[in-house]
């Protein structure tokens, strides 16, 4: 939130002017444009901070572009218009709903404790807690997640059946994996002895457009999540929000690239030969990993998260083949898999002085006890110091990660 305006009181100016006769018109005449000025400042600070949280809403919502030239590179030439047609619902239709219930229910404080109760159709916009561009930005991630859905249910869905789906916020991979086990593989995927048959996209081209685009919206996805930019951690220090911002979106980056360059090499050792399809899932698999954590972890880490995402990817797909599950996009894997290796390494490296700069209401005793927890599963000893160093001492043996 942008700061409180300044106070000023003529009463307290009075005695520093003297004791003429238009020491108090003086004072009143300051204290006016103090105050003016001050106003000023807030004001900018609440114009940049909803011009940061428009513009990576406007991120956010380049992924439903990368979403739909992924699925239909993903798809065969012939299912294309029907999966482009459920990715323009879901934006179409999302805002419609979203508008008129959907941020009402998340976001409708107060509330019970457990759905909200307020600002349907927007009724009280724009309020002290929300702006107009904070709806947007969360109308934004909504349609994000129900393009999950749409991905892993392509080539066995009509139209018509999609428009009954219920897809809600950060359900997109469980709604995909219930989708396609409901539907079964498509025909073709297996062979008569189970074997897997890939049945792949009929572009390539487009995935890789899809996949830039995903990329280039993450950075809305991921330091668009502060909110607000204009907010200091020390008073007059070059160091503040500003700079979280900046490192989640170089944490964003690790991860995913250390997560195209492991499936790449990696599905070379394991199948002999390059994909592009893998390696771009595998990039995108390093994104949903670090999504969770990406604000309160190193840039060391988030390599280590991206190495392992891919790894995880790559034994989620085989398992899919074992189980002969079927999902054109490997959502369900990449979301699911990836994202669960996400929850656990935010827990694992996490470092406290992060978490209370970006979460301050946040307690230290919990960021202790999470931490403890892991470092007792693993046989680490406890230190006083463990929260700055994250879990690189127990992991690595002598090797202590410092910040700088």
């Amino acid at each position: 939130m942008a700061s409180s305006p300044l106070s000023c009181s003529a009463s307290d100016l009075y005695p520093l002017l003297g004791d003429g006769a238009n020491a108090t018109a003086a004072a009143e005449f300051i204290c006016g444009r103090f105050e003016a000025i001050s106003n000023k400042f807030v004001d900018t600070g609440y114009a940049v901070d909803n011009t940061y949280l428009l513009f990576s809403a406007y991120l956010v919502f380049a992924m439903q572009l990368g979403f739909a030239m992924l699925c239909a590179g993903s798809v065969r030439a012939k299912n294309t218009m029907n999966i482009m047609l459920t990715n323009v619902l879901d934006a179409a239709a999302g805002g419609l709903f979203y508008y008129t219930f959907g941020f009402a229910l998340a976001f409708g404080s107060p509330s019970n404790g457990f759905i909200g109760q307020h600002f349907f159709g927007l009724s009280k916009f724009p309020s002290p807690s929300f702006d107009y561009g904070y709806f947007l930005y969360q109308w934004a991630f909504a349609i994000a997640v129900a393009g999950i859905t749409s991905g892993s249910i392509a080539e066995r869905t009509q139209f018509v059946a999609y428009l009954g789906s219920g897809v809600v916020h950060l359900v997109g991979a469980i709604a995909g994996l219930w989708g396609s086990l409901i539907e079964g593989p498509r025909i073709g995927r297996f062979d008569h002895a189970g074997r897997a048959v890939a049945l792949r996209g009929h572009s390539g081209t487009l995935v890789v457009l899809g996949t830039f685009l995903l990329w280039f919206g993450w950075y809305g996805f991921n330091p668009g999540s502060f909110i607000n930019i204009m907010k200091s951690y020390e008073s007059g220090s070059y160091y503040g929000q500003w700079s979280a911002i900046g490192r989640t979106a170089v944490t964003t980056t690790l991860a995913g690239c250390t997560a195209a360059l492991t499936t790449l090499f990696g599905k070379r050792l394991l199948v002999g030969h390059w994909n592009v399809t893998d390696v771009c899932n595998g990039l995108l698999g390093g994104f949903a990993a670090i999504t969770g954590g990406c604000s309160v972890v190193d840039p060391w880490a988030a390599v280590l998260c991206g190495f392992v995402s891919a790894w995880v990817l790559i034994g989620c797909n085989k398992l899919a083949d074992k189980l002969h599950y079927d999902d054109p996009l490997e959502a369900t894997q990449l979301h699911g898999g990836c994202g669960a290796w996400g929850i656990l390494f935010t827990a694992l490296f996490a470092k406290e002085a992060y978490v209370n700069e970006v979460y301050p209401g946040s307690t230290r005793e919990a960021v202790r006890a999470v931490h403890g927890r892991w470092r007792k599963a693993l046989g680490c000893t406890y230190s006083t110091d463990f929260g700055d160093r994250g879990l690189g001492e127990c992991l690595y043996g002598d090797i202590v990660f410092y910040s700088a």
